[in-house]
């Protein structure tokens, strides 16, 4: 027997509402497996690849590449039950099945589909704002006039009005069968069963938070005539979820409108000399990181100029151990444990700024970020509590974790949780910046490139390898005292790399 699933969109990161359709794996009868990788999307955050959760044979791709799906939204639908060629037996799709829609095969009649629960509640809408029917007892109603199939449902004659009820005890006059209605536009009456508002909540708005608002808004549901389960009498997602359960389901098309936009279209022609790229995925969550981040805190950069001409020394001497053996050791792996040793010395400047609680949260652990350019937009992940790593432990978590972010191969698990950021400019041939703050941190450092400058050393002008650190950090938290004094130990380990095990 065919049996047909649906896997949908999951959450792949922290809270993520949607995703970009990259890349297909797989197409309609091809033979997959569970675990097997069917295709690629890209977040607001990286490129993650989805494996099937099946084994069987793809159906239907439900979504096409270039798409903007939504969490919880059916991307292909894979027949499980070892019946080949189920796509053949499938029936034709609409548009809107295509989008992701399409429900599984039965021998019943078509239902409401049964709302499955997904990562961060997105799922099948299957509310409309349509009428509830007329309750029984609230006033009486002529039996509906028959309907020809596909005009939609029957409609209920008005009753009377008020002022030519018979008198009581007068039975009505007999209404023949065959009466039909006068002919002429139709005035539709609104039914006076369903009050705006619950009775007494007039002028009240609803107890919600914004998240469950934007759903009930998504939904079509409305607030007013929901009874919360919160605390206070607010109304809850679950709440908002099972009115929309509880009414009848949208049709295919209207939802496929809201949970599936189509690939994006071909952008207006630009003058001469111009060029459009469109901003998603990545580069779109940098800016608005970016933005925010610069807004929100204020940032202060300090710089300082380095003699590192000790740790270009004590590099050459680390690349040839045989601990470092296939590792590529760099200037950046003995600014890494500079810092790390300067955040354990002053631990607030591995700290966050919590708005909400009003509070500053100090990290007893460093999760070390490396900003880096890939083809996408700049991303940082970071090296999870590389404090306890030793050298050669640091040297391969560097190695790894740029080549992965390179090739557009970091997870969200990757770049969530950072505390503390390096970036390094200086492998761009720049001196130094005034880096923005990684958002949630309180502090990054900048390594600008080295080179040969005339450097007095004992009294004498001589020639050494210099550089130049930028430390910027957010004033809620660091005061200048704070970053001077981190700034200064981070260039004396430099300057002498012996002090690094001297401080650790």
């Amino acid at each position: 027997m065919s049996e047909l699933k649906e896997f949908r969109l999951p959450d792949a990161g922290e809270g993520l509402t949607e995703a970009e359709i990259v890349s297909w794996h797989v197409k309609p009868g091809d033979t997959v497996e569970d675990g097997q990788i069917i295709v690629e999307i890209e977040t607001a955050k990286a490129v993650v690849e989805l494996p099937s959760p099946w084994d069987g044979t793809v159906a239907r791709l439900l979504a096409q590449e270039g798409q903007t799906v939504e969490v919880g939204v059916p991307i292909i639908t894979i027949d499980v039950g070892g019946t080949p060629g189920a796509q053949a037996s499938t029936p034709a799709q609409s548009p809107a099945e295509a989008g992701g829609l399409a429900q599984e095969s039965t021998a019943e009649p078509a239902a409401a589909p049964e709302r499955q629960p997904v990562l961060v509640g997105y799922g099948v809408r299957t509310a409309p704002t349509t009428r509830r029917p007329r309750r029984p007892g609230r006033g009486p109603a002529a039996p509906a006039a028959p309907v020809p199939a596909g005009t939609g449902p029957a409609r209920t004659p008005p009753a009377a009005p008020a002022a030519t009820a018979p008198a009581a005890g007068l039975a009505p006059p007999a209404r023949p069968e065959t009466a039909e209605l006068p002919t002429g536009p139709e005035v539709p009456v609104a039914p006076p069963e369903i009050p705006a508002e619950p009775p007494g909540a007039a002028g009240t708005r609803p107890l919600a938070k914004p998240p469950v608002r934007r759903l009930a808004k998504d939904l079509g549901i409305s607030l007013a005539q929901l009874t919360g389960s919160g605390p206070e009498g607010s109304i809850t997602r679950d709440d908002v979820q099972r009115a929309a359960t509880d009414s009848p389901a949208r049709s295919a098309s209207d939802l496929a409108g809201h949970q599936v936009r189509p690939a994006s279209a071909p952008a207006a022609a630009s003058p001469v000399g111009e060029e459009r790229i469109e901003v998603r995925g990545v580069r779109k969550h940098m800016a608005a990181a970016m933005v925010s981040s610069a807004f929100s805190a204020p940032h202060v950069t300090e710089f300082l100029q380095v003699d590192v001409t000790g740790t270009m020394a004590a590099t050459a001497r680390v690349r040839d151990l045989p601990e470092f053996a296939g590792l590529r050791v760099s200037p950046l792996l003995l600014v890494a444990r500079a810092l790390l040793v300067a955040a354990a010395r002053h631990p607030l400047i591995n700290s966050s700024w919590d708005e909400q609680a009003g509070q500053i949260v100090v990290k007893h652990y460093v999760n070390l970020g490396i900003a880096v350019a890939a083809d996408r937009g700049l991303i940082v992940p970071n090296i999870k509590d590389a404090g306890r790593l030793d050298l050669a432990g640091l040297a391969r978590g560097l190695q790894d974790l740029t080549e992965t972010a390179r090739a557009g191969k970091a997870t969200p698990a990757d770049l969530a949780g950072g505390t503390i950021t390096i970036t390094n400019v200086g492998v761009f041939g720049v001196d130094a910046g005034t880096p923005i703050l990684t958002p949630g941190e309180s502090a990054i450092l900048a390594f600008g490139q080295i080179r040969q400058a005339p450097w007095v050393v004992g009294g004498e002008l001589a020639v050494r390898q210099v550089c130049t650190l930028s430390l910027s950090f957010d004033h809620r938290v660091v005061d200048g005292e704070l970053g001077s004094a981190v700034l200064r130990d981070v260039g004396a380990m430099l300057e002498d790399p012996l002090r690094m095990l001297a401080w650790s």
